[in-house]
């Protein structure tokens, strides 16, 4: 949603009290604890690393980087899944700027998450309309693949859709997603939709008019439909785009659903709201002590006793070193890792583009088998992704694989 924000020159910084309420069911008042990212050795003296050592045991491999003048040099927006015992990876491609009429969404497949087929075209481009990927569900039997479909001009909003494929290769034609009553959903999707413990699905929407985060959740596996709102109130803003923005989420070892938003008011710090019933009522968004860049982000458990999030804590725009960070309660980060740093891992940029900058942008992770894999894009260029063993993080959560 970068593009649109900053074609529309908005700035949400000293925002009026101007919020919007999204549902009338109660709200619970605020969420007991805060958000602390408190981390021994952290110093932003050093931004190649922010002071902080590497994950162990890390592995890096690229699922697709440009090598030429005529190849697609924006790639952004990779969020994985595994279907039928294969890795897929999705995201949006355009040939050098960001969200350029051209722009498709691509996806590659993987047998082991090393080596990966070459890119196939999952979404072509649309007359009229821009596209973007929304990340994926599926039951075992049927893989869905979300679709972000935006206006070319005007006010920054949209609408979501859906393909789905049996075997990962043929797929249906586009429909759109649907809320509790049949009625398409008037907003785009984020790209963690994933099961809660009772096995709900949860995820947030960015509903119309403008951009407004909303949390929602739904029991059909696949996504499709049956899609509603939790009870949820923004935070004050001005303008058309709310101050939380592209959310993910964990669960604490309490049952309480912590959902973490991007500030796009400018704080460069994290907002988060708490569900202690699965995401159908939310706390009154607060404000976290947990550096941010303003920039989508990740969340999720590696156990159930155990919270990460993947961003950049810098507490500026830059976006870099990708971190890895640990919290045993949900509340508390306490130990953090560098994923990908400023140093000789950081790969040059071959190629300019609209919106592109150094650093490592929009990861989106997946907990497989007893592995942590992160896929995000490098210079919005490079479409890469990292795994780390859960048990070289924490050896108490070791987990046996087969």
């Amino acid at each position: 949603m970068d593009p649109l924000i900053h074609r529309l020159g908005l700035n949400l910084a000293g925002a009026l009290a101007l919020g919007a309420c999204f549902s009338t069911a109660s709200l619970p008042a605020s969420a007991e604890g805060t958000l602390t990212f408190d981390v021994e050795g952290y110093d932003r003296s050093h931004p190649a690393t922010l002071g902080l050592g590497p994950a162990p045991v890390a592995e890096t491999y690229t699922v697709y980087a440009p090598e030429t003048a005529e190849d697609y040099a924006y790639n952004h927006g990779a969020v994985l899944t595994v279907f039928q015992n294969q890795f897929y990876i999705q995201w949006q491609s355009s040939f050098r700027d960001e969200d350029a009429p051209e722009t498709r969404v691509m996806y590659a497949v993987s047998e082991d998450g090393e080596n990966w087929s070459e890119p196939r075209i999952l979404a072509e481009p649309r007359d009229g309309v821009r596209l973007t990927n929304g990340g994926w569900l599926s039951d075992g039997e049927t893989l869905i693949a979300f679709l972000n479909i935006w206006p070319l001009e005007g006010t920054p909003q949209g609408h979501t859709e859906f393909i789905s494929s049996i075997d990962g290769v043929n797929w249906s034609d586009a429909a759109p997603v649907l809320d509790e009553s049949g009625a398409p959903i008037q907003g785009v999707i984020e790209q963690d939709s994933r099961a809660l413990p009772d096995g709900r699905i949860l995820t947030s929407f960015h509903m119309q008019p403008g951009l407004r985060a909303a949390p929602y959740y739904t029991f059909n596996p696949l996504g499709t439909d049956g899609w509603t709102a939790g009870a949820f109130e923004n935070l004050p803003y001005e303008g058309e785009v709310s101050r939380e923005l592209e959310p993910s989420w964990y669960v604490t070892p309490d049952d309480e659903v912590v959902m973490v938003f991007r500030d796009q008011g400018g704080s460069h710090e994290t907002i988060f709201a708490v569900s202690d019933d699965m995401g159908k009522t939310w706390s009154a968004p607060q404000m976290g002590e947990f550096p941010d860049s303003r920039s989508k982000q990740s969340a999720g458990n590696l156990t159930p006793d155990l919270a990460f999030r993947v961003n950049n804590p810098r507490g500026d725009r830059s976006r870099f070193p990708l971190v890895l960070s640990l919290s045993d309660d949900g509340y508390e980060f306490d130990r953090a890792y560098t994923i990908r740093t400023a140093l000789a891992d950081m790969p040059p940029m071959l190629f300019d583009g609209k919106y592109k900058r150094l650093g490592y942008s929009y990861p989106k992770s997946l907990v497989h088998d007893g592995v942590l894999y992160i896929a995000y894009a490098t210079h919005k260029e490079r479409i890469e992704i990292t795994r780390i063993p859960v048990e070289a993080l924490e050896p108490e959560y070791a987990v046996e694989r087969p």
